[in-house]
Formats: C-alpha cells, structure tokens, sequence
C-alpha cells in the first residue's frame, strides 16, 4: 500500500494529507458496505424473530429458556471489549510502543473468547431444556439470528490473531494500520448488533 492510500481522519496512519485521505476514504468504502450489507441480514433476521415469536407450538417460550443474568454479563464483557480495541486504536494513533497495542489487542481477544464461552453454554443449556431449533417457530427464527452473530464474534477473535501476528511481522505499516482500522469498525459493529439482540431478544422474552 502506498503512503497516499495510508491517511485516515483520527489516526497516524501517514503524514496527513488531503489527496491521501479521500483515496483511503474510497479504499474503506467496500468495507462500510460490506457492514451495510450485513445489517441488512440482521434487519431480516431481526423481522423474522419478531412475526416468529409467538409461534411456540406449545413449547418453551422465551421466558421459559432466557436468563438475565448471564445475558448481562455477556453484555458487559463485549462493550468491554469494545472499549478495549479502543485503547488498542489509541495506542496506534499515539505510536505508542508495539507491546502496548498488542496488550489491548489480547485483553480484547480474551473477552471475545470469554463472550463465546458463554453463549455456547447458553445453548446448550436451551438444548438441554428441549429448547432445540426444530421444536417451534421461534426456536428456530432465535437459533437463525444469535448463533449468528456468535459466529461474526468468532470470525472478530480469529481476524485478531492474524492482526497480531501482522503487527509483530511487519510492524505498524500503513498496510496493518488501515486493517486494524477495519477490524475496529467490525468490532463495535458486533457491539451495535448485541445492543439490539439484548433489548429485542433477551429484555423482551423476558417481560412477556
């Protein structure tokens, strides 16, 4: 990449310069629709789970298999986590040293981690309830929509070891920095889609 595809508004990711960041801006574009795109997914899926929702045949219902408690704390962990990326995009901008933008990188992978961990066994705690995908309509339009954004965090925790690893390989080129950058619009989007799946999903099964 070259020093003129390197600029971006807030970060240092060359010597700034007017031309060099509307080509940055137009190289991040495809990214900010692919976002879009992906909010349109979660939209549908969001939609269906709503005309869905009454449609238990008999089975569980959402106060039936919902807890608040872990829901709240998978919440904290991920906007934590989201704050911690933050630290680490702060640490790139200042050019702090490389071990402290690793450090923040690796405490916003243990929280991923940790978010995942405990949606899994929120899972299979449903399964074990009789709570499976095939039993209703409902079931299913839920195991289509959270699953799915578990799997938008794996692919998050996964884009950050190869961040990682690029970071200590190739240092805080304009190459790495711009995908960083990108890695941090796709984290705190996964943050906007938990917000929604927490106060759709989880606040509202729970108050029916």
């Amino acid at each position: 990449m070259s020093a003129a595809e390197g600029a971006h508004p807030g970060l240092n990711l060359t010597h700034p310069h007017a031309k060099a960041q509307e080509e940055t801006e137009t190289a991040l574009f495809g990214f900010w629709v692919f976002l879009m795109s992906d909010a349109v997914i979660f939209a549908l899926l969001f939609a269906t789970y709503g005309v869905m929702l009454h449609a238990t045949v008999g089975g569980p219902t959402p106060a039936d298999v919902y807890e608040i408690g872990p829901a709240l704390l998978e919440t904290a962990i991920l906007l934590t986590s989201s704050f911690t990326f933050g630290l680490a995009s702060v640490a790139m901008k200042h050019d702090a040293p490389r071990r402290r933008l690793l450090g923040w990188m690796a405490v916003t992978l243990v929280l991923g981690l940790a978010f995942l961990a405990l949606e899994v066994r929120d899972f299979l705690t449903m399964v074990a309830q009789g709570a499976t995908p095939m039993r209703s309509g409902y079931l299913s339009s839920f195991f289509a929509l959270v699953p799915l954004h578990g799997l938008h965090v794996a692919a998050g925790c996964l884009w950050l070891v190869v961040m990682m690893v690029q970071v200590v390989v190739f240092g805080l080129d304009a190459r790495v920095r711009i995908n960083t950058l990108r890695l941090g619009l796709f984290w705190h989007f996964l943050d906007i889609v938990w917000i929604g799946l927490f106060s759709v999903v989880y606040l509202q099964g729970l108050i029916r």
